[in-house]
Parts: structure tokens; sequence; C-alpha cells
């Protein structure tokens, strides 16, 4: 088995449509035996899925990542991991351990694409009871350069850092509501600034989601530390990333809520581009 992660600097890349190096895995008898680093060749999902799949890869672990590269990858017959972050050799063990979870394509995380969380901390996430996002470009592929904050100023991300535009599909859930709103009447070279209440972004945090669970009847429990991130599976196998919020002698205190949750967000959005007329 091959695992190829979106790669940078050691850690999961959170952009899986501007992925420029995966970390390809060798997998046997459930152990990595080798890794190689190699570049795209290509951007955009298409061609990325094309490249992995060119390589003989069966699973992808990536940040954040769209409906469009699920499917595109689905047709490859590729597994996605998605909504994932932290040190990738790290992160591949915890896959082969089943301790890894995927959001899939990350409707309600940061992220471009995110699980939105390590992320495009636009992409994702908004309410899926709200009244339809009307506009102009709804439906459309944008493309738009953005700088998020929080409301003392500290910069939490920024694709004028990269150097590449983020791309989406406004209005199709992609993005958290309030940035689609945001873009779905825009100009193309326009530049606004908008302010996110909680309601608008990743909602606020639920008390629902935070669990206690004996270390005795969790394989792993006993190594797992306050502050760490890890990865649980729920009722039906589908992977969930939790913060670990206490720990004692006995149990293990979890954390399922967004790592934005509650928060009120403040973002510069340039469009640069409407792909699709």
């Amino acid at each position: 088995m091959k695992i190829a992660v979106a790669y940078e600097n050691g850690e999961v890349f959170q952009h899986f449509g501007h992925t420029e190096t995966f970390k390809v895995y060798e997998i046997e008898d459930g152990k990595v035996c080798s890794s190689e680093i190699f570049g795209s060749n290509g951007s955009g999902h298409d061609a990325l899925a094309s490249l992995l799949a060119d390589n003989a890869i069966d699973v992808v672990i990536c940040g954040g990542i769209g409906g469009g590269a699920q499917a595109v990858l689905e047709e490859c017959g590729i597994e996605l991991c998605a909504g994932v972050s932290g040190n990738a050799d790290e992160v591949v063990e915890a896959y082969l351990r089943g301790e890894l979870i995927s959001t899939g394509a990350n409707c309600d995380h940061h992220g471009e694409e995110q699980g939105c969380s390590g992320h495009d901390c636009g992409s994702c996430g908004g309410c899926h009871s709200a009244p339809p996002i009307t506009g102009k470009n709804v439906g459309k592929t944008c493309r738009t350069h953005y700088r998020g904050t929080f409301n003392d100023g500290t910069q939490f991300d920024s694709s004028y850092d990269r150097g590449e535009p983020l791309e989406f599909v406004c209005g199709s859930g992609m993005m958290i509501r309030g940035y689609d709103e945001a873009v779905a009447n825009m100009e193309v070279g326009e530049t606004i600034e908008i302010h996110l209440m909680p309601s608008e972004a990743y909602g606020e945090p639920d008390p629902n989601a935070i669990f206690s669970v004996e270390i005795a009847n969790m394989a792993g429990a006993e190594d797992v530390e306050v502050g760490q991130r890890v990865y649980l599976r729920d009722m039906l196998g589908q992977p969930i990333p939790v913060l670990v919020v206490a720990k004692d002698d006995q149990t293990v205190t979890f954390d399922a809520n967004h790592e934005m949750a509650g928060k009120e967000l403040n973002f510069t959005i340039e469009l640069v581009e409407v792909l699709d007329a």
C-alpha cells in the first residue's frame, strides 16, 4: 500500500488544490518500510489526482479539500483522509493504528477545500439549515486572495503569504457561510473587509462535544497528553479530530469542537477572478 501526504516542512499541508509536494510512504505488514518526497507536476485537484493515480497511490492524507477534489479522487479509486493536521510521519502512524479520522470534504471546517483547520481559513462550514446564498457569483468558480485575523489583529491565515489565490465554487458549502455571502456579489478586482460573528463562521462551542473516556477502555489513551490533537472514530467508523483537554489517572477528556468555534473572524477579501461565466 502507498500513502501520499500533502506535505510542507514536515507537516500536513492544509490546501490540497495547491499542494506542491507529497511525501509518499510504502506500507508493508501495517508498517512504514520506506518513504520519499516528490513534487507535483500541476496545480488544481484534477492534475493532482492524476499524478497520484499515476504513482499508484492508495490513500491520500491532507488538510482542507473540497467536494470536487474528493469526487475526482474517488473516481481514481484513491481513499481520502482529510481534515488532518500535524507532523506527517506521526499522522501516517496514527492512520496505520486506525486512529485517523477523515472529515471528507471539509464543509464544516477551515480550509480550502477543511476540516478548515489547519487550513484555508475561509473554507467550509456554515449553517446548512440557513437560507440559500444568492448572488451573481453563486455557482461559479471564484479565485480570491484573503487575509484572516482575530479581533486583536493576530493573523491566522493568508493566501497572500502562500502566493496563490484560493479557488472554490461560491455558495457550494466549500467555505464558511459569511465568506461565501461576501463573495457572492463582489466584482472582479474588488477588495472588501468583513467581520464575522461565530454564527457566520464555525458556530459556538457545543458543550456536548466535550466528553470523557476511561483510559482502561481506550487503547493508547494512556499515552496522550493534554493539549495534543488526536483522531478518534465515531459509531460509523468516521474519523473525528479532537483536542485532549484534561487527563487524570483514570480518565481522559476530549473536546471535539472545531478549533475556531466561538471566535469572531475578520477577513480582507480580494476577488481575483471568476472562472465560470
